[in-house]
């Protein structure tokens, strides 16, 4: 039985007549495993796996897709995309996809991280693998907060929010300022593509669909790493309503991590 979803005929056994084949192993036809999402009310981890889904099938790569998920609710992308998944240590999924694009170079790699992997535990493997120019895509889920873990601050929690390692706010006179990781990396020689966009609103995930469409496609070209923020809710951490999470990202979230185009490829 083939692991890569690879229709396998046997030959043909003559019965009465006629030709049988045994079909082996039928290819999955849906980017998303019938598994439940269990995230939280209006948490926007479910939104953009729908929507990597959507990409991998409207391009027709399913086959040859491998995902890196580390430690964080992004852990949990395995259970729901229909594809081959790789789990990472904490903080190292771009080192992992890095091993992986190496060894398979015409496979479409991309890691799925959150804030507190990528921009903490895991900044050293993000911007030397961003150096280095590697062929994969790193798709960032910016919700300010480590979310599995009961909502500590993060490196991206904004000045004056309250956490639960900041119950009293963010102070930026003792823990620094909220890292811009988009604006930090985009300088760098293998950063081909950059961007921020949000799922928030239904306009905003229409972007947020295409970012991640050019991720894929720039793989082909080989020009070195396509990086996709996005902002999202945590309306547990956040002690919101998902309504209210929305608005927070509106008046808050936007006005510090503004969304669009940090670098693009430059036109031939």
């Amino acid at each position: 039985m083939s692991e890569n979803g690879i229709k396998v005929e046997t030959p043909p056994c003559i019965v009465e007549g006629e030709d049988l084949y045994e079909l082996i192993y039928e290819k999955p036809q849906y980017g998303l495993t019938e598994t439940r999402l269990h995230y939280c009310p209006g948490c926007g981890h479910s939104t953009v796996h729908k929507l990597i889904a959507e990409v991998i099938e409207e391009l027709g790569i399913q086959e040859n897709v491998i995902g890196v998920a580390p430690v964080g609710c992004a852990v949990f992308a395995y259970d729901y995309l229909n594809i081959d998944m790789q789990e990472a240590a904490h903080g190292r999924a771009t080192a992992v996809a890095t091993g992986i694009k190496r060894v398979l170079p015409d496979k479409y790699v991309f890691t799925y991280q959150g804030d507190g992997d990528l921009a903490a535990i895991g900044t050293a493997e993000t911007i030397h693998c961003i150096n280095r120019g590697e062929n994969i895509m790193i798709i960032f889920i910016n919700n300010a907060v480590y979310g599995m873990t009961s909502g500590q601050m993060a490196p991206t929690t904004l000045e004056g929010m309250k956490t639960t390692t900041s119950p009293y706010g963010r102070d930026v006179s003792l823990v620094g300022w909220p890292i811009r990781m988009s604006e930090l990396i985009a300088p760098l020689n293998g950063a081909y593509y950059v961007t921020r966009q949000s799922v928030h609103t239904a306009n905003n995930v229409r972007k947020t669909k295409k970012a991640i469409m050019n991720g894929f496609k720039y793989q082909q070209l080989k020009k070195g790493v396509s990086f996709i923020e996005i902002i999202s809710n945590c309306p547990s951490n956040w002690k919101m309503t998902p309504v209210q999470s929305n608005q927070f990202i509106d008046s808050d979230m936007i006005k510090y991590y503004p969304l669009g185009d940090v670098k693009v490829p430059e036109k031939n």
